[in-house]
C-alpha cells in the first residue's frame, strides 16, 4: 500500500471553541492564535492506494462548496477546491477514486464531496465512480440532527448520497468494500456513530482519528472541543482508544492539525500521552 496526506482546504476557528474548557493561558502555548482568537486548522484527507485492490480516500475536507458569505463565516481560507488540486498534483482526479470513507458527515469532513460553489448552480456530487462508506448510526443522525449540531450538516449532501446508489452503510467493524484491511473503531462522544478507520498495512498500521483526536494537542486526555456532544464520553473513549493504539504501535493520522499529519504516541513519566515521530506529510508512504 502507498499513502498520501492531502489537504482538503483549511480553516481558522475560535481557539476557545476548539479547546473546550481548557483556559487560553494553556492552549495558546500549543498553537498560534490571531487577533480574532482564531487558530489554524487543516482539513486533511488520507489517500491509500492498494486497499483490497482499491484506491481509497479517507474524508474529503471542507472543500469549496460554501457561498462566499458562509466561507468567510466559517473561516475557510481558500476559494478553490484544494483537494482536487492536491489529487491533480499526484496525477489523479476525483474520478480515479474507488471508495470514499467518511468518519462522519459534518461539513468540514464531507464538504469536499461537492463541487465548488457557483452562483445559481445547485450542489453537485463529485467522485462519480466511488462508493461512499458511512456509519449507519451516524447516517441516521444526519437525517434528523439535534439542534446543537444541525448547522454542521449539509442537507443537500444527504440526498445526493442517497440518490447516488453508491452509499454503503457500516454497522460493524468491517465493510464489504474494504475487506479486512480496514477496521472501524466507533465513537459517540463527538457525534453519534463516528467511525475511525484503522488501515492495516504490511509495514504498519495507521488510524484516521477524525474528531475524536483532531490533532496532537488533543492527545492529552482532558482536552476536548466545545463542539463535542459529550466531553466526558470523549475522554473515556480517548483513554481506551489510545491505550489500544499504543499497545499495538498504531500511528495516528490527524485531520485538523495545522502542522503535522501523522504521529506515533508514547507516555511520559507522569503517564500523560504525548506524540513522537511527527510527520508533516506523507507522499507515497509505504504502509
Amino acid at each position: 500500500m502507498k499513502a498520501w496526506s492531502l489537504l482538503g482546504n483549511s480553516q481558522k476557528l475560535d481557539g476557545g471553541a476548539m479547546f473546550g474548557n481548557a483556559p487560553k493561558a494553556m492552549w495558546e502555548k500549543w498553537v498560534d492564535v490571531d487577533d480574532l482568537n482564531r487558530i489554524d486548522l487543516a482539513c486533511r484527507a488520507l489517500l491509500v492506494d492498494g486497499i483490497h485492490g482499491k484506491r481509497v480516500l479517507f474524508e474529503t475536507g471542507v472543500g469549496a462548496f460554501f457561498e462566499p458569505k458562509l466561507r468567510e463565516r466559517y473561516g475557510i481560507q481558500e476559494s478553490s477546491h484544494v483537494l482536487l488540486e492536491e489529487l491533480a498534483r499526484i496525477g489523479l482526479s476525483d474520478a480515479d477514486i474507488d471508495v470514499v470513507v467518511l468518519s462522519h458527515l459534518h461539513f468540514d469532513h464531507a464538504g469536499g464531496l461537492l463541487a465548488s460553489w457557483a452562483e445559481g448552480q445547485p450542489p453537485r456530487l463529485l467522485f462519480p465512480n466511488a462508493r461512499f462508506v458511512v456509519g449507519s448510526e451516524h447516517w441516521q443522525r444526519a437525517q434528523d440532527p439535534h439542534p446543537r449540531d444541525r448547522a454542521s450538516f449539509i442537507p443537500e449532501l444527504n440526498a445526493l448520497l442517497a440518490e447516488s446508489g453508491r452509499l454503503e452503510l457500516v454497522a460493524g467493524d468491517f465493510t464489504p468494500a474494504l475487506g479486512e484491511s480496514v477496521r472501524f473503531h466507533h465513537s459517540d462522544g463527538h457525534t453519534p456513530g463516528l467511525m475511525l478507520a484503522e488501515i492495516r498495512g504490511e509495514h504498519g498500521s495507521v488510524v484516521f482519528c477524525a474528531d475524536l483526536i483532531p490533532g496532537r494537542a488533543w492527545v492529552h486526555l482532558p482536552i476536548t472541543m466545545g463542539y463535542d456532544r459529550n466531553a466526558e464520553l470523549v475522554i473515556d473513549e480517548k483513554k481506551a482508544f489510545l491505550a489500544d493504539m499504543l499497545a499495538r504501535d498504531v500511528m495516528l493520522f490527524f485531520t485538523h492539525d495545522a502542522e503535522m499529519a501523522v504521529s506515533k504516541i508514547s507516555r511520559d513519566d507522569k503517564g500523560r500521552y504525548t506524540t513522537t515521530h511527527d510527520q508533516a506529510n506523507w507522499l507515497a508512504y509505504s504502509l
